[in-house]
């Protein structure tokens, strides 16, 4: 089948697969402590999808124009078929697969990874003082052990990017120690501003550091020289330092979002297919896959909902705010942001 686009003409071209909704951290702006808990009931394993369910829809979704996939949890490395799941993906063709992790466990598993065949990492880090990190991953786990497992990474031959959502008045502190750390090991510094996702985090517009702020923070300190997009719908705004040691990335979903460009489908690991971050619900692909239904027939379900498709939530969210409105949206831990 065509490559699909929705009704604003945006092109389906990124898939984000959780592989679990399980995790060890308890991060507040994704699984804060008080909504998962010890007792949370996670997702049973005869509902996620199997490595051979998930590689076959992923093929579909490359059949429908999709180029780059991410996987994504919970934490994935909490999944123990990730490296076969990876080699399955890769043997499809797609040239660009990547992983959002914790890097809890990369240290013992940075090896495997490379071995399988991934492309790319996204590490979360969202502080380097350890009481900081250790109240932003909600358990107190010790930050140098992400730091190493990063060192093992790029010891692999690795890309690797970090992550830090911040907020104010919790982490923004570390805005520029985490520059200078990184920087010095050429990695590149991705900061998130705080999101509304999901019913559980808490989020107040207070707690945002918007963008622009967090560039001006940088620039004082390392001038900053802003970097074209290296794609349609990359969803980061790149600098670079002036002074070439690598470059930071900005995601402003809240004071500047992109939804304009948006290419992202979502997968949940029990393989329903979410069109938005934001989004309320989704449609059951793994459903039809179990069902008995031709990869045609999944085929043309996927394309028929992108096709509808006409989200942009990021864009209308200033107008909800100030009205006051509010609804379910599904929770990051779900479908791996």
């Amino acid at each position: 089948m065509a490559a699909v686009r929705d009704t604003l003409g945006r092109p389906l071209r990124d898939l984000r697969i959780s592989v679990t909704d399980r995790c060890n951290f308890r991060c507040p702006y994704c699984m804060p402590k008080d909504a998962f808990g010890p007792h949370h009931a996670f997702l049973a394993d005869s509902r996620l999808m199997t490595p051979a369910e998930l590689v076959r829809i992923v093929r579909v979704f490359v059949d429908l124009g999709v180029e780059k996939i991410r996987l994504t949890g919970g934490e994935p490395l909490l999944r123990v078929e990730l490296p076969a799941i990876i080699r399955e993906i890769k043997g499809l063709g797609v040239t660009d697969v990547s992983l959002t992790t914790n890097g809890w466990f990369l240290g013992k598993l940075a090896a495997t990874l490379r071995l399988a065949g991934l492309d790319r990492l996204n590490v979360s880090v969202d502080a380097l003082d350890e009481a900081t990190s250790g109240r932003m991953n909600g358990l107190g786990y010790k930050v140098s052990r992400v730091l190493d497992g990063i060192d093992a990474a790029a010891a692999e031959g690795f890309p690797v990017k970090v992550n830090c959502v911040v907020q104010r008045g919790v982490n923004d502190g570390e805005i520029i120690p985490l520059c200078e750390y990184f920087r010095s090991r050429g990695h590149t510094m991705r900061f998130i501003e705080f999101m509304d996702v999901g019913n559980t985090n808490h989020w107040s517009l207070s707690q945002v550091v918007p963008a622009r702020e967090v560039v001006d923070r940088i620039g004082a300190v390392w001038p900053l020289e802003p970097v074209g997009a290296a794609y349609r719908g990359e969803v980061a705004a790149r600098y670079r330092y002036a002074d070439g040691r690598g470059e930071i990335g900005i995601v402003s979903s809240v004071t500047e979002p992109f939804c304009r460009d948006c290419n992202r489908a979502r997968l949940s690991a029990d393989g329903k297919l979410f069109t938005c971050l934001f989004a309320s619900s989704g449609r059951d692909v793994l459903g039809m896959v179990r069902s008995g239904s031709s990869d045609e027939e999944v085929s043309g379900f996927v394309a028929g909902i992108w096709s509808a498709r006409s989200d942009r939530y990021s864009d209308e969210r200033a107008a909800a705010v100030t009205a006051g409105a509010s609804r379910d949206k599904v929770e990051m831990s779900y479908i791996g942001g």
